[in-house]
């Protein structure tokens, strides 16, 4: 159990609030077989061009004109942009311009209704709670923030967005560093100590605890086994968070 009476509360997704199935068996998947389709079909688009410009850099150009200028043609840099969002998917690198380009293809499936997303049972009625209780509560997550919104705009439990006051993805900062948590909270414009963060991850929640944050280990259904909770509070549901 997790006693709180902080004022904001930070959730990571997957694994925490989602299952890591959901993510890696279905999204992950949709994303690869979409994913040379939307290139060809958003190729030239102000929304796509931003994203190069993330994947060239994570790549170690300035831009994405550097980074492709031994391509001659337009299908060659398209070829060289899908090669690499497929070779750091296949390495789970949490790269800022994959997760940006996901969240572009993502959008299209949660529009026409094949993407629903499979929140815990236990998440909705949680949300409510807190925010009765006046808590902010905010995600972060490796996602790109245009993804969030989508993922908890069309959940299993209907729409839950309304119930979050702000998201943060890696342009942030990486989350295993304390200084990412830093900048979190001094957006929420709360003391650190004040903050409540909840993760599946512990080099996570180390640095939040680092930063000055309250912590709490989520054990979800799928997740990977924890060796060392390095002592972090686990939880299993959120029904486990008492509030004040």
């Amino acid at each position: 159990m997790i006693e709180f009476y902080g004022r904001g509360l930070l959730l990571d997704i997957e694994g925490t609030t989602a299952s890591v199935a959901f993510v890696y068996d279905v999204m992950f998947p949709f994303v690869r077989r979409e994913l040379d389709a939307y290139l060809e079909s958003a190729w030239g688009t102000p929304e796509l061009e931003l994203v190069l410009r993330y994947i060239a850099q994570d790549a170690g150009s300035d831009s994405f004109a550097e980074w492709t200028q031994d391509d001659a043609t337009e299908e060659a840099k398209r070829q060289r942009v899908s090669a690499e969002m497929t070779r750091l998917m296949d390495d789970d690198v949490k790269a800022t311009g994959l997760k940006q380009l996901q969240g572009l293809i993502w959008k299209a499936g949660f529009d026409s209704g094949e993407l629903v997303a499979a929140v815990f049972d236990d998440v909705p009625d949680a949300l409510e709670r807190w925010n009765a209780a006046g808590k902010d509560v905010r995600i972060y997550s490796s996602g790109s923030v245009a993804a969030q919104k989508m993922f908890f705009e069309h959940t299993n439990h209907g729409n839950l967005l309304p119930m979050f006051q702000g998201h943060y993805d890696t342009t942030t900062g990486p989350k295993k560093e304390a200084q990412s948590y830093r900048t979190i909270a001094g957006d929420f414009d709360f003391e650190p100590s004040q903050i409540l963060f909840l993760s599946d991850v512990v080099a996570e929640l180390d640095a939040a605890r680092e930063a000055g944050m309250r912590t709490g280990l989520c054990y979800r259904p799928g997740n990977a086994p924890v060796e060392n909770a390095n002592g972090h509070t686990a939880i299993e549901s959120f029904d486990q968070i008492s509030i004040g």
